[in-house]
C-alpha cells in the first residue's frame, strides 16, 4: 500500500451464519480526506465500522492501516494505533461535567484512569488541555455544565472532543449528525471540518446533504457489497445509487437528486 493511503480493506467479508453482511469490501481511503460510506439501511454500513474497530471479527479479509496488517488486533490495540470511533449514539457520562468528561477521556488516553477515582486534584494538570478541547468544539462557556443538561447537539460536541483526546490519525464519524436539526446539523458540519484538519476521517452518514458539503470522496454500498465510488457529483448521478435509494426516505431521495 502506497503512503497515499491511510486505511485499506481486500476483500473483507463478514458472515453471519449463513447471511453474508459484507461481501467482498474493498476499501481506500486516502489520507488527509474526509471519506464517506453512504448506503440504504441494511446496507453493512456499520457492520464495516465494526470490522474496522474490530467490535467484530471479520470472518475473511484484510485490514491494512499504514501499510501494516491490524486485521488480527483487539478494539483497544487500533485504537493505540490511531483508529478512534465516535458512536452513533452519543457516548458521554451524563452525570458529569462536559470538563470531567474530557479528562476523563485524556486519562483513559494516557492509560491512568484510576487516578480519577482518587483524587480530582491530582489531574488539574489535565485541566489546560481539557478547555482546549472543548474550545475546539465551541464549550468553552460549558466546561461545568453537567452533561444531561446540555443540548443533544452540544452533547454530539462533547461526544466529538472526547474522541480528538484519543488524538486519533484516522477519526471515524458513525451518524454524526443523527438526530439532529438544522441548526445543529450546520454546527456539526462545522466541527467536523474542523476536527479534519491534519487528521482523516472516515464517515457514515445518512445525510446526504452533509455528504456534498464535506466529502473528498464516497463509497457507496448496497446489500453489504460496493456499488460506486467517486466524488459526490458522479456518485450522486449514478443511476444505481437513485435506484438503492428509492423508497426511503424523502429527505434522502432529494439529497441524492
Amino acid at each position: 500500500m502506497s503512503d497515499q493511503f491511510v486505511l485499506e480493506t481486500r476483500g473483507l467479508v463478514k458472515e453471519f451464519k449463513g447471511f453474508v453482511a459484507v461481501d467482498d469490501v474493498n476499501l481506500k481511503v486516502q489520507r488527509g480526506h474526509i471519506h464517506a460510506l453512504i448506503g440504504p439501511n441494511g446496507a453493512g454500513k456499520t457492520t464495516v465500522f465494526n470490522l474496522l474497530t474490530k467490535f467484530l471479527p471479520p470472518t475473511r479479509g484484510t485490514i491494512l492501516f499504514n501499510g501494516k496488517d491490524i486485521t488480527s488486533l483487539k478494539s483497544a490495540a487500533i485504537a493505540r494505533r490511531g483508529v478512534v470511533r465516535s458512536f452513533q449514539i452519543s457516548a458521554v457520562f451524563p452525570h458529569m461535567t462536559a470538563l470531567e468528561n474530557i479528562r476523563v477521556a485524556l486519562q483513559s488516553f494516557e492509560g491512568n484512569s484510576f487516578q480519577f477515582w482518587k483524587s480530582g486534584h491530582s489531574l488539574n494538570k489535565l485541566n489546560e488541555r481539557c478547555m482546549e478541547l472543548l474550545d475546539s468544539v465551541g464549550l468553552t462557556e460549558f466546561a461545568n455544565t453537567t452533561t444531561v443538561e446540555l443540548a443533544y447537539g452540544r452533547k454530539r460536541a462533547l461526544e466529538l472532543a472526547t474522541t480528538l483526546a484519543m488524538e486519533p490519525e484516522l477519526l471515524l464519524l458513525d451518524e454524526p449528525t443523527q438526530g439532529m436539526g438544522g441548526e445543529d446539523v450546520e454546527r456539526v458540519v462545522e466541527l467536523v471540518r474542523k476536527a479534519a484538519e491534519g487528521r482523516t476521517v472516515l464517515m457514515v452518514e445518512h445525510n446526504l446533504g452533509v455528504v456534498s458539503k464535506l466529502c473528498d470522496r464516497i463509497t457507496v454500498l448496497a446489500q453489504g457489497s460496493v456499488l460506486t465510488e467517486g466524488e459526490y457529483k458522479e456518485v450522486s448521478e449514478d443511476p444505481r445509487v437513485r435506484e438503492v435509494y428509492m423508497g426511503s426516505a424523502n429527505t434522502t431521495q432529494e439529497a441524492v437528486e
